[in-house]
């Protein structure tokens, strides 16, 4: 008897690579150009309001597939690698148009790519070993990444006052401290390990 690979109904037999919830990953990370086009090609338009959508969606849509993979035993290692390169993607891709548009300065950008990308490098040499799951730092710095950016990418100053620059501004500062918290504490631990 052949045994077929699951897609997407919850089970024992083996789990197709391209499930459902790694098919949601992939779609997040695709969300990112498409996001980032829009933003450049109408930085302070009406259409900035899709790029946000897009972005949130995006965002609020990793807890749907890491629910999948778990609720339904659609777990792979691809997905546990994926799942955190498609919140780096989203991020990264909104920090570089709000810098690309003047909105943030690149060296704030330039210093959280920097620790997502080197932290994301590492995970990927010694996948072959061991994989890290997010730990529970990393995902209150991807949230509070996530939150900081929406709001960068919402053109709140204009619609409600300068006052949001302040809002935004604070967001922003928390999500960077984070971040480079969570990259200190991941490299020490590391290298204890």
């Amino acid at each position: 008897m052949a045994t077929t690979r699951r897609v997407a109904r919850a089970g024992d037999s083996p789990v197709a690579l391209w499930n459902v919830a790694n098919l949601i990953t992939l779609v997040r990370i695709l969300f990112a150009p498409v996001f980032v086009w829009i933003v450049l090609d109408d930085p302070h338009g009406p259409l900035r309001w899709l790029a946000l959508v897009l972005f949130v969606v995006g965002t609020a849509s990793d807890g749907i597939d890491g629910y999948l993979a778990r609720s339904r035993n659609l777990g792979t290692s691809l997905g546990v690698l994926l799942d955190p390169i498609a919140d780096k993607v989203l991020i990264g891709a909104a920090l570089v148009v709000l810098s690309a548009v003047g909105e943030l300065p690149w060296w704030v950008t330039i210093v959280i790519l920097v620790r997502e990308v080197g932290i994301t490098v590492y995970r990927m040499l010694i996948v072959h070993r061991e994989i890290h799951a997010a730990s529970w730092g990393g995902k209150v710095k991807t949230t509070v990444q996530s939150v900081a950016a929406s709001f960068a990418l919402a053109p709140f100053p204009a619609l409600i006052g300068e006052w949001m620059n302040g809002v935004n501004a604070a967001l922003m500062a928390a999500a960077f401290v984070l971040t480079v918290a969570t990259g200190i504490e991941y490299l020490w631990k590391a290298a204890r390990a």
